[in-house]
This record gives structure tokens, sequence and C-alpha cells, in this order.
């Protein structure tokens, strides 16, 4: 198995796949690690977290060259990317400070108390856009918690996951508390069928998250946490300036190669004085978009998709798009130096049929392609932007306080921003999908509540010497 640079083709990793048969021995030791990292005491947990974080500021310049390198993440990117990884450290531990130490609720006596134990064995499956900080953000909280983790990295970006594992080591975390499986699908599988798993964090697509769903159907003790793709819209007011719009809904929908998350697939434009300028402006912006490799001169705003691969999928749903009825606003088109690297695209759907659009809003891509609609209202719009099966991210641009409020408690979204882009998150905030973009359980901010089980208790140093069935006489 290996993995390749879709910037050069070069081999970054290459070694063994892990056999399935050898993931249940894995899974075994990563329960006997983690009965005793559960006894750690919550001091030492955070110090290590710490430590790991300082490992990653001290090689911050090694760990982004690799993502860059493994991933084909402009230089920028990857270096937010540690950034974000690096203080995810911190974050995880206010949150848990705020969310998930215990309490004491009641003196009494009897004093009641709330306290939070480990699930236990985390498996924790990551992707290739984000393969630091996605992970990282369920890792951190789960090994806080006192969980062990046993973790499958994107196998588009291992060596980033051994680079992670070598890390955690160097923070001084106890052999076997954190543990890698490499390879695809079979390996996953097994660590999810093992017994000794009690918690699967996935950051990926939907039909990945609907095979591990049915994967544990009767397993109403592993907690399950999703976080999924989006058919994300962003709702353009006709008032709201076109320069502004463009900025704002082109890098929605093309940061990163398109390739995140929340990125916008959808922008519905109201009718208004401004609509010409900002559609006419946005098409003239994703023209001029700079697509290259890292170290191009001048530096490519856009880079490439993750592989050759990925960029036929992209084509297939551009035709499908087209078929349904999308006009060509901005086409297709790739650089002649790689296949991987496709230019943004720009589709109008305004006369796609409405026994069509069910179609449209339903389909799940990952990569630099945004469709448009012209609509007359902003109901229309809000109608539109919430029909589709999914609930990730969405955005509005223009009208006043009470219309976005409206906007937040109507589109069906985790992630819901006002004037800037859909891609917006911060780590002190919870973050996840509604519908087929999650399962309710947001990581960010609240990742660490998926950690942990509370534990009740009413207490008392003395057994009460009064007749407890005195209350049925």
């Amino acid at each position: 198995m290996k993995t390749i640079s879709p910037i050069d083709d070069s081999i970054v990793w290459k070694g063994s796949e892990t056999d399935a048969a050898d993931v249940p021995q894995i899974m075994q030791r990563a329960d006997q690690a983690g009965r005793l990292w559960r006894r750690v005491g919550v001091e030492r947990r955070i110090e290590i977290v710490q430590k790991y974080a300082s490992y990653l500021t001290d090689n911050r310049d090694e760990i982004t060259q690799l993502i860059v390198h493994e991933v084909g993440k402009l230089s920028w990117d990857a270096a937010g990317e540690v950034s974000a990884s690096i203080a995810k450290a911190a974050v995880s531990i206010e949150a848990m400070q705020q969310r998930r130490f215990g309490a004491v609720v009641d003196q009494g006596p009897p004093r009641r108390t709330i306290r939070y134990q480990p699930l236990g064995v985390a498996v924790v499956l990551g992707p290739f856009n984000f393969p630091l900080h996605l992970p990282g953000g369920q890792v951190i909280p789960a090994l806080l918690s006192g969980n062990a983790v046993v973790m499958k990295p994107s196998e588009q970006a291992t060596a980033v996951g051994f680079w992670m594992a070598n890390a955690w080591q160097a923070a001084g975390l106890p052999e076997d508390v954190f543990n890698l499986i490499i390879g695809r699908v079979e390996p996953a599988t097994a660590a999810i069928d093992s017994p000794f798993t009690k918690g699967v964090f996935l950051t990926g697509g939907q039909a990945a998250g609907q095979a591990i769903h049915r994967q544990l159907a009767g397993r109403y003790d592993v907690l399950l946490a999703l976080e999924l793709g989006g058919n994300n819209p962003i709702v353009v007011m006709g008032d709201v300036e076109a320069k502004a719009t463009s900025m704002t809904v082109s890098f929605s929908a093309f940061i990163s190669a398109g390739q995140r998350c929340t990125c916008a697939r959808r922008a519905y434009f109201v009718a208004g004085k401004e609509t010409d300028d900002q559609i006419s402006e946005l098409v003239s912006r994703t023209e001029s978009l700079r697509v290259g490799l890292p170290g191009d001169q001048p530096p490519a705003e856009i880079g490439p998709v993750i592989s050759a691969e990925a960029a036929h999928s992209l084509r297939e749903t551009y035709d499908q798009l087209i078929r349904l009825g999308c006009k060509s606003l901005v086409p297709w088109k790739d650089d002649p130096r790689r296949k991987n690297l496709v230019h943004p695209m720009i589709l109008d759907a305004s006369e796609v049929p409405e026994s069509a659009m069910s179609q449209l809003v339903a389909l799940e891509w990952f990569g630099p392609l945004l469709v448009i609609h012209r609509v007359e209202t902003f109901d229309d719009a809000l109608e539109a932007a919430a029909a589709t099966p999914y609930g990730l991210s969405a955005a509005l641009l223009g009208g006043d306080q009470n219309r976005f409020d409206r906007f937040v408690n109507e589109v069906g979204a985790g992630v819901v921003n006002w004037n800037r882009a859909t891609t917006g998150a911060a780590g002190t905030l919870p973050f996840g999908g509604l519908g087929q973009s999650g399962n309710h359980r947001p990581a960010g901010f609240h990742a660490i509540d998926f950690c942990s089980d509370p534990v009740a208790s009413i207490e008392s140093a003395t057994i009460d010497e009064s007749d407890p069935w005195s209350m049925a006489q």
C-alpha cells in the first residue's frame, strides 16, 4: 500500500496495510491500555495533551510540508490547518473544564454529584482533507476523557497519521493508548466489529456514515458520532454589493479546491437591483482565480483535488448536472499539467425543471463546483435552500436580524452564518450537521460531550438508619 502525492505523483508513504486478522489483538491491547489510562489523573492527561500541542508547535514546518506533499494543500492552507490543530488542545481542555468536569449538584445530605467516565476504546476514522486537524479534534477530547484511541487515517493521508502517532509518543502518551490501523475499508470494518469498541467517530461522506450505522445495528452500547458532508446553500439578497458578494460566495465554494465539507454547493440570488452585477462579478472573480500547485509563482489560490480519480468523479457530477438542465457559466476546465488541477466551475440551475431539482439537491460532491439559482423572493430562496436531505452549513448575505433569525430557524443546518462564508467555523462553537449531514453528535467545542458518559451519584458517608419502608406504611 502507498500514498501518492497529488502534486507530483511521488510516493509519500509505502508500507503494509493492517491485516484485518490482526485487528482483534490491536483492539484488545488498546482496551488493556485504556483501563490503565482512565486511572491517570486529569491533570496528567492535560499535561500530555499540552506537550502534544508543544510538539506540533516546535515541528510546525515539518508537518505543514508533509500535509502539502501528501494531500496537495497549498502552503498557506496547510499552515492554517496546523495552527488550528495546535489551538485544538487548549480549546478541548477548556471544553472539558466547562462541560465535562464532575460537579456537586447538592451538598445534601445526602450529596448529589455528577461524574463522567470514559467510553472505553474509541475508533476514530479520519478524512484526507484535514488529515491532522479533524481527527485530532476527536482524538484530543477522547484522550482527555480517559479513552484509548484506535485511529485509521484516510488511506490518502497515511503519512500524516504516522506523524501524529509519533507526536503522541513524543508527548509521553503511554504505549497502546493511541494506536494506528492502516488501510481502506477492511481494517476499519474489523475495528468497528470488535467487542472492545465503545465509540466510533467518523468524519467522511454520507455513504460511509450510513454503512457504519448499519454495521452497528443492534449495538446500542457503541456511541456513534458522524460528521458528514452536505449540499450547502448560500442565499444572497438582491441589494448586497456585487464585489463583496463575489468574494464571499467564491471563497465559500472554492476554498481548498472545494474540498471542505462546509463549502457552498448552491447559491441562491434573490432578485434585486444588484443581482445581475452580483452574478457577473462572481463569474469574473471565478474565472480569474489562479489554479496551480504549491510553489507556483505567482502563488496559486486554488490547489489540486486529491487525485485524478476524484477529478473524474467531479466531472461525472458536472455532466450529470448538465443533463438535469444546468447551463454552464464557467465551464469545466482542467490544467494541462495535471488532471487533478481542476478550475472552479459555475453552473446556472435557474431553468432546471422542478421534477429534476430533487436530484440536484440530493447530490454530494467534493470539489470546486458551484450551482447558482435566480429566485424572486427571500421566501423562495429559503424554501429552496432548505429542500435538501443534508444540513451541514448555510449562509445568508444581506438582510436584517429578523430575516437572519428566520433563516437560522428554517434552513435546517447545524452551522448557519450571516454575512460570512459557509466555511466559517470557530473552535469555541459546536460543529456538526443535521439530516444526512450528521447524527446529533456535534464536534468542535462539543466533541468532549460524546467522549464520556455521565454517572449520577447520591452519596452519604454513613448508612441512613431510618426505615426507608416507612414511606409505604
